[in-house]
């Protein structure tokens, strides 16, 4: 199968992928900040309260956004998706597994499993779709809400604290084990404490629980299927209540929930203003269609989102595990700059990448091991250039397209980082 060429893209989908990378860098560099005082934990606190989880909100989101455009063009075309789909996720399964045993960063192998249940509700109604999510989101608290219950009918409260109090302590232990791995001078030794950690790490319940992943993976089918990617400016009022109810989580979870008293079930999240950017992001795109040619090195490091997230990962662990370079701890002042400098150097990266090859090579590997075939790579002169494209402008109707290919978009639009 040849690539599709680069008009065919949705732009959109590589922009929001290459800010959520931005995004991570924030958050990963913030990861490694210690509490200090004074500006420093202001600006903790505004990565905490407007970054942290949001850039994973928008990757999940995008994950359950290329299924669906995954989905949508194999009944178009009649192509067979069950087979190709599980293999493009033991693909990702085992980047997953070697961005966990390598690096420390775990969310590749979570989606990689949570997207198999997608095949098996592909094709559900929307009303049904909205209360799987409404379970997923609510999934762990009412785990937890019925082993406490069952333990408080075993034992009483003493046996709900004395098990929940191991578990922590467990927890600690584990954590603190890999933190001190992580300062000393041995890969070695590091590696053999990252798989120790994966051991402990899914086999705990909030692997097991859909949570947040699948209801964000469902928000970005159901997104695909009233085409607010290709369409913003028809959506405008249904975006404009996706940024009403992620500010308004956002303030119930971080301000109010503590006057409550009680949680919401997971229902009301500080991570659900992912949805207020998202939509924001679209409906600025959609109203001003201009920023899309400025804003294609952006797209250009989204289009190479799992090539850079890797990259990404490995810088981080070079500069702070003490086999490399040691740094330990970064100000938190300094965040804001380090995160501009290395996504800066991903965009040109990506850039100069992008005008000799189709694909980036970690993407290359991923299409040719899911196809058992090798890909084409380098760009060359063809008969593509002269295919009929889709008009990647946000706000546009419907427009023609090769029938005979899937987009990049659509093979490629679900990857997400941790």
């Amino acid at each position: 199968m040849l690539p599709t060429s680069s008009t065919e893209r949705i732009e959109t989908l590589d922009i929001l992928r290459g800010l959520a990378l931005f995004g991570m860098f924030v958050v990963h560099f913030h990861i490694h900040t210690p509490e200090a005082g004074g500006i420093d934990d202001v600006v903790r606190t505004l990565v905490w309260r407007l970054v942290e989880s949001k850039s994973h909100g928008t990757f999940a989101i995008l994950f359950g956004a290329g299924f669906a455009i995954l989905l949508r063009r194999a009944d178009e075309q009649g192509r067979p998706l069950v087979a190709r789909y599980l293999r493009r996720l033991a693909v990702l399964a085992v980047f997953g597994f070697m961005a966990h045993a390598f690096f420390g960063y775990n969310v590749l192998l979570g989606y990689a499993v949570w997207g198999v249940p997608l095949l098996l509700i592909r094709n559900w109604p929307a009303r049904r779709l909205i209360l799987v999510a409404v379970l997923s989101a609510a999934s762990l608290g009412l785990y937890h809400g019925a082993t406490r219950a069952y333990l408080t009918l075993q034992g009483g409260p003493a046996l709900v604290e004395s098990t929940y109090g191991a578990r922590r302590t467990e927890a600690v232990s584990v954590n603190d084990a890999l933190e001190a791995a992580e300062t000393q001078p041995h890969y070695s030794n590091l590696l053999a404490a990252r798989l120790r950690h994966m051991a402990w790490f899914y086999a705990q319940p909030f692997f097991f629980m859909p949570g947040a992943t699948i209801t964000l993976f469902i928000a970005g089918m159901l997104m695909v299927r009233r085409r607010l990617f290709e369409e913003p400016r028809v959506h405008t009022r249904l975006l404009a209540g996706m940024m009403i109810f992620g500010l308004v989580s956002w303030i119930a979870d971080n301000w109010l929930r503590p006057l409550w008293g009680f949680g919401s079930l997971g229902l009301l999240r500080d991570q659900w203003l992912t949805f207020t950017y998202l939509a924001g992001a679209l409906l600025a795109l959609g109203h001003m269609p201009g920023w899309l040619v400025r804003l294609r090195p952006i797209a250009n490091a989204g289009r190479m989102a799992l090539t850079n997230y890797l990259l990404q990962i490995a810088i981080l662990d070079l500069l702070f595990s003490g086999y490399a370079l040691g740094l330990g701890q970064l100000r938190a002042l300094y965040v804001p700059a380090a995160a501009v400098a290395c996504f800066a150097a991903e965009m040109v990266f990506s850039t100069i990448w992008l005008r000799n090859f189709h694909f980036g090579p970690a993407e290359w590997l991923w299409r040719s091991l899911t196809y058992g075939q090798v890909q084409p790579l380098r760009l060359r002169l063809s008969a593509d250039a002269q295919q009929p494209t889709r008009n990647s402008v946000p706000g546009g109707g419907r427009t023609e397209r090769n029938p005979g290919k899937l987009d990049d978009d659509e093979e490629d639009a679900g990857r997400d980082v941790r």
